[in-house]
């Protein structure tokens, strides 16, 4: 089909232009969506509605579906026919001024405007064709006439004369629109396996981009848990740690070759499409038909269920790297008494407002906790410190398994942290942390600039004043103990609690200047050991 017809055939009967946005009518008709909208609306006023090109009628307002087919195809054609003016070939006639030129006779040789056009011969020898400057390449080498024929032996285009005393007489010929025609379904075939190739491969690399999020995120809590465990070690176990380190992180990194190995087979599948669709919508069946790397186009099935395994296996890759399995061989070769906690990540704590004291405030994340010289007024609660208890419960309790989360007390000089019972004292000096048989805490006393540890009345002075701003606290409820650790480089343990819990455990902030915030998220975590000085 010449471009003019096919232009005629994609416009709109109410604009005269391309189709926008193309909806079907139930009689089968096509309009553009704005122009059968405004049609109809014109109609609604009379009591009926009817198709404005076959004029059929509808009892009610009909449903517009939308031509998903049409408008692709609309879309196309507008992106591979630019204006006229663009495409250089003028008109042979208008020697004054350049005038573009619509049609090129093959027969004469030459181009022609619309005025020329008009006065030029019709007789059969005169050849239209759509503008060209290459008018030799359309014409038989061996008798100089114009190709006319396709000869379905050979593969070849043909003239008159190839036919009728040329090497083609006797075989099979079609006419250059049938051939093309016939080709171009091949060529849409392949097409539309490529577009579902594409598409699939577009959602094979989103998935594993997905999952290399998630690979990536174990691999780098693997990553500093591996390496805060061999922090003391260092000098011994350095090439381990490298080891280690470089199988977490391999996952990832094969998951990113096969996306890198994806995307380029999509950029491949793209370059593929993009000819064929411009082979697709050429209207010159000559150069569809001499197209001559056809048929690397048309395979379509390279490697396709090799990618599909290797995606499979890749999406169903099991968990994280065995870092506890892997540690134990390496550490066994190195060392052989050890005593680690491997804990592995911080326990998700926050604060509960109804048992925060009416001289704190708290967060909107629930996080941090501030001494306000205003009174608060929190709404009554059973459960609420009073007095001069300015201490807050975390909501969540702990009534087995091992935690451990950091508290930042950098923004407070007077603090107080730790665990209780939920059964402790919400007034009086028995509600305060470390001041009865319910609770265990680590003090910082500002009056004296000093730590402690307190539990029953019974406070112990810390040999050492904290290094850095940050505490940890750890429970190991079947053990039954509570330590204390100062967040420096390397971790330093303060002390230790070893009691026989008889009651869930939450944690416990008190603080009477500033503020002291809980951390959240995994933290560095050195080796962990049980020291002398314990209290029992």
């Amino acid at each position: 089909m010449a471009s003019g017809d096919l232009r005629a055939e994609l416009e709109c009967s109410v604009c005269l232009n391309i189709y926008t946005d193309p909806v079907t009518l139930k009689c089968g008709h096509n309009f553009c969506r704005v122009c059968i909208d405004r049609v109809l609306d014109t109609q609604g006023g009379s009591g009926g509605y009817s198709c404005p090109e076959c004029r059929e009628e509808f009892p009610d307002r009909p449903a517009l579906q939308k031509n998903m087919k049409l408008r692709n195809i609309a879309e196309t054609f507008l992106s591979a026919h630019p204006d006229r003016e663009e495409s250089g070939v003028f008109c042979t006639y208008c020697v004054d001024s350049p005038v573009p030129a619509v049609r090129s006779c093959l027969h004469c040789e030459v181009s022609l405007c619309d005025k020329h056009l008009r006065v030029h011969k019709k007789s059969p020898e005169h050849i239209l064709c759509d503008p060209t400057l290459s008018m030799e390449s359309r014409k038989c080498s061996v008798h100089k006439e114009v190709l006319k024929y396709f000869c379905t032996n050979d593969g070849s285009c043909a003239c008159m004369s190839c036919c009728m005393i040329g090497g083609h007489k006797g075989h099979k010929m079609e006419s250059l629109d049938e051939a093309s025609e016939k080709k171009k379904e091949t060529l849409r075939n392949v097409l539309q396996k490529l577009l579902t190739k594409r598409e699939e491969t577009e959602e094979r690399v989103q998935s594993l981009q997905e999952h290399r999020r998630k690979v990536e995120e174990e691999a780098a809590g693997d990553t500093e848990r591996v390496t805060a465990l061999f922090r003391d070690l260092r000098r011994r176990l350095e090439d381990l740690e490298k080891r280690i380190l470089r199988e977490i992180s391999g996952r990832a990194e094969r998951i990113s070759i096969s996306i890198r190995d994806l995307e380029i087979k999509k950029e491949e599948l793209s370059r593929k499409i993009r000819h064929i669709e411009e082979l697709c919508n050429m209207t010159d069946p000559l150069t569809v038909l001499q197209e001559s790397d056809t048929g690397d186009l048309c395979d379509t099935e390279d490697g396709d269920n090799e990618d599909r395994e290797r995606h499979e296996e890749l999406l169903h890759d099991g968990g994280g790297l065995d870092v506890t399995g892997v540690l134990h061989t390496g550490l066994s070769d190195i060392i052989t008494e050890v005593n680690v906690f491997y804990i592995q990540g911080a326990a998700d704590i926050l604060l509960d407002g109804n048992t925060a004291n009416n001289d704190l405030q708290i967060s909107e994340d629930r996080k941090t906790v501030s001494r306000s010289d205003r009174n608060q007024n929190h709404p009554e609660a059973p459960e609420r410190f009073q007095d001069y208890s300015s201490q807050v419960l975390s909501s969540r309790s702990f009534s087995s398994g091992r935690h451990y989360w950091d508290v930042d007390v950098g923004g407070s000089d007077e603090w107080r942290v730790g665990m209780c019972y939920p059964s402790i004292e919400r007034g009086g000096e028995e509600s305060v942390i470390g001041y009865n048989k319910k609770s265990w805490g680590l003090d910082r006393d500002d009056d004296d600039d000093e730590y402690s540890v307190i539990h029953d009345s019974n406070k112990i002075l810390l040999p050492t004043n904290l290094s850095g701003n940050r505490v940890r606290i750890y429970l190991d409820y079947e053990a039954g103990r509570i330590s204390f650790y100062d967040l420096c480089d390397p971790i330093r343990h303060l002390h230790t609690f070893t009691i026989i819990f008889t009651e869930p455990l939450h944690a416990v902030l008190g603080v009477w200047r500033g503020c002291i915030e809980i951390c959240g998220g995994r933290r560095e975590m050195g080796e962990l050991r049980p020291q002398s000085g314990d209290v029992r």
